[in-house]
């Protein structure tokens, strides 16, 4: 593959934390000092660059991930900052899977906070280097070393110190680079503008010292010309360090720690010099792997403008100005405005009528994307979140996005008449936008159900319809999303036999259902379907129709109509008519067979599961605990963090409406707590007799 320098100078970055460690606040300052922004706003004030919607303005935190291009010493630094609130984590998970690198920024008083642990391993999953930012080094209570260790401790062993800083608290004036050996310090009558180096003050040199050999002798090991200059004790230029470091981190061994008070405006600046020499361009990551459409053939797709086209569509956004924007991360060949290209997911051609380049909720006009790229695209219909976009002549399928499910519902109805077209199509536009966003309707009450990640989702989803779309509504009380599954093996058969309009219609399928393990299934698999039959019993031509009406009949339970899931639908039998066979007909009789099959099941509901992190003062934790197994909950474990007590514990969703208010009266509004989905399992006997009593309305 040909080089192509212009690549060799992006960085794909994301900016990930726990909620208010400071992400926004650091990219405010990133965007401030590659002169994006002329003034820098702040969180607190709701006039931030990348917080633009209303309801992060009001609430100080990130709903939505924003992009935004700057540049920095002549390199092209693409910027993700991410929301830190567990309800939003599908916009984290988006936007690691199209990124090549990230900056973990760490509250040095709270350090490794719950969610900082979650988007870590997120992360982690998609092996993506990092550099660690502890932020907040002027607060009351900053402890840098303490924040290392509890990173070293829960995240990565291969987190080490590249910076120290020079005080703590308010006596945090500067950054001691163990790289050059020189203290520097920032000019806050410039805003950290101009900044410069001293000697190191004595009565940190040897600390400084120290750690520089530890730094030294812990890098050797990525660089053999660095590992042969220290064992004969030669002079160790700043660039085989930079070059042993960056050796290191692009293998997912070396973690970069560094420090600073974005707040402050001190550190944010060598920040970015760390993102340009150690995190990798397009070229430093390996190749994106997708499959052939229909195989299990694996094909690599090199970051070369001179291939063939291949992107992924990571996000949709509908404008009220510009219309739907897909977001995409170009991972080979070029696009230009005007042209065409293939969404290989759904088979259909589409046409670009403009490319955007993107900073936050302005846009800019571009003439085309090339590989390495992230923008967005105006003029395709029918793209979404996943989706994978290519030139004609490239059969390929990226692997798409995994999206948790959604926990809670509750039930919506237009306030008038007129507000009903209003309410459908409001909401269609926003489940385009969020993959983990649900619209359905009860098959009983007729009732309109909106599902989400947790109330607060919920809660931005309802203050959008009133403010940017205009809708009225009425809001039921919030509710657990159940899921049903069967416990034992059962076959049914599944006839069509009819004539309609004058033609015949014929099919008999017979479907064996049995439960399967969920770590069985493949990501984002909620049920499998085999195919155990031979053309002679059924031809090939229906058996795709058969596999995906079997699939689409699991989203409605033989209990309350919750979607089934881990179960196995095996195609045993079945028969056809030369004449009067169909897709269509072999599509009903699979309907009906799983219909009938899932009937004769012993069938249960399955209740969603949080992980609930708390971290409270010693003096509370006893009460908490108990509180916790009163909730059928099961604490996991009770770590010790910086004087205060860490609770993780699985405890259903339906225990936990209200518990905001439940644990500030427990903690005397001490503790603090977050909650991310971790599973369903099968409900106790007891709790599912009573939820169907109420869905059956005994």
């Amino acid at each position: 593959m040909p080089q192509n320098s212009d690549l060799a100078e992006i960085r794909n970055i994301g900016i990930m934390a726990h909620i208010d460690a400071g992400k926004t606040t650091t990219t405010e300052r990133i965007l401030f000092y590659t002169g994006i922004i002329h003034r820098m706003g702040e969180v607190h004030n709701g006039n931030t660059v990348m917080d633009w919607m209303a309801q992060e303005k009001e609430r100080g935190i990130t709903i939505t991930s924003a992009v935004i291009t700057c540049f920095w010493k002549n390199k092209q630094i693409n910027i993700i900052d991410t929301p830190g609130h567990v309800d939003f984590t599908a916009e984290v998970e988006r936007s690691l899977r199209i990124l090549d690198g990230a900056i973990g920024v760490f509250c040095a008083v709270g350090a490794v906070e719950p969610q900082s642990e979650t988007v870590w391993h997120q992360a982690d999953r998609y092996k993506i280097p990092r550099l660690a930012f502890v932020n907040k080094m002027d607060r009351s209570g900053a402890d840098f070393e303490h924040t290392i260790d509890m990173i070293r401790q829960r995240l990565t062993k291969q987190a080490f110190a590249i910076q120290l800083p020079i005080g703590q608290e308010d006596t945090f004036e500067g950054i001691i680079d163990l790289i050059t050996m020189k203290a520097v310090y920032f000019d806050q009558n410039t805003m950290g503008v101009k900044y410069y180096t001293e000697k190191i003050p004595d009565h940190l040199l040897e600390n400084a010292e120290n750690m520089r050999k530890q730094l030294l002798e812990y890098i050797t090991e990525y660089d053999d010309e660095l590992m042969e200059s220290y064992l004969e004790e030669k002079e160790i230029s700043e660039k085989q360090i930079i070059s042993a470091i960056r050796k290191g981190v692009l293998k997912h061994q070396f973690v970069p720690v560094l420090c600073g008070s974005s707040l402050k405006n001190k550190g944010v600046q060598l920040l970015l010099d760390a993102v340009n020499y150690y995190l990798p361009s397009p070229l430093d990551v390996p190749p994106a792997l997708g499959l052939k459409p229909n195989s299990d053939q694996e094909v690599y797709v090199h970051p070369d403008p001179k291939e063939s086209f291949s992107a992924l569509a990571f996000k949709v956004q509908v404008d009220k100005y510009v219309g739907k924007l897909i977001y995409i991360r170009v991972y080979s060949g070029s696009i230009k405005r005007g042209s065409s290209l293939l969404n290989h997911t759904t088979g259909k051609k589409e046409r670009v009528s403009r490319v955007l380049q993107v900073h936050s909720n302005k846009k800019k006009d571009i003439f085309e994307l090339k590989a390495g790229d992230i923008a967005a695209l105006v003029g395709p219909k029918d793209i979404k979140t996943g989706d994978t976009l290519t030139s004609e002549d490239l059969d390929l399928l990226l692997a798409p996005i995994t999206f948790p499910d959604s926990v809670i519902s509750i039930a919506i109805e237009p306030k008038t008449k007129a507000d009903k077209d209003k309410l459908d199509l409001s909401l269609r536009k926003m489940e385009e936008e969020d993959p983990t966003f649900r619209v359905s309707q009860h098959k009983d009450t007729g009732q309109i159900l909106i599902s989400g990640m947790g109330e607060l989702h919920l809660e931005i989803i309802i203050d959008r319809l009133k403010r940017e779309f205009n809708v009225q509504a009425n809001i039921g009380n919030p509710q657990v999303a159940y899921r049903e599954s069967i416990i034992n093996k059962t076959t049914a058969t599944g006839e069509f036999i009819r004539e309609l309009n004058g033609k015949g219609h014929y099919a008999i399928v017979k479907l064996k259902l049995s439960p399967v393990d969920s770590a069985e299934l493949k990501p984002g698999e909620k049920n499998r379907f085999v195919n155990s039959v031979t053309p002679d019993v059924i031809p090939k031509e229906f058996w795709d129709a058969i596999r995906s009406s079997s699939l689409s009949a699991c989203f409605d339970g033989p209990l309350m109509s919750s979607p089934i899931e881990n179960v196995k639908i095996e195609l045993i039998d079945g028969k056809f008519n030369e004449v009067d066979s169909s897709e269509t007909a072999f599509s009903i009789a699979a309907s009906i067979a799983v219909n009938n099959a899932l009937r004769k099941a012993t069938a249960i509901i399955l209740e969603p599961i949080m992980l609930l992190n708390i971290i409270t003062p010693d003096d509370f934790l006893g009460e908490i605990i108990g509180d916790i197994n009163s909730k059928r909950g099961r604490v996991e474990r009770i770590l010790n963090s910086n004087k205060k007590q860490e609770i993780v514990a699985q405890v259903p969703m339906s225990e936990l409406f209200g518990y905001a208010t439940r644990l500030r009266s427990i903690s005397q509004g001490r503790a603090i707590y977050t909650m991310e989905y971790h599973k369903h399992e099968k409900t106790p006997a007891n709790v599912q007799d009573k939820i169907l009593k109420k869905v059956r309305g005994f």
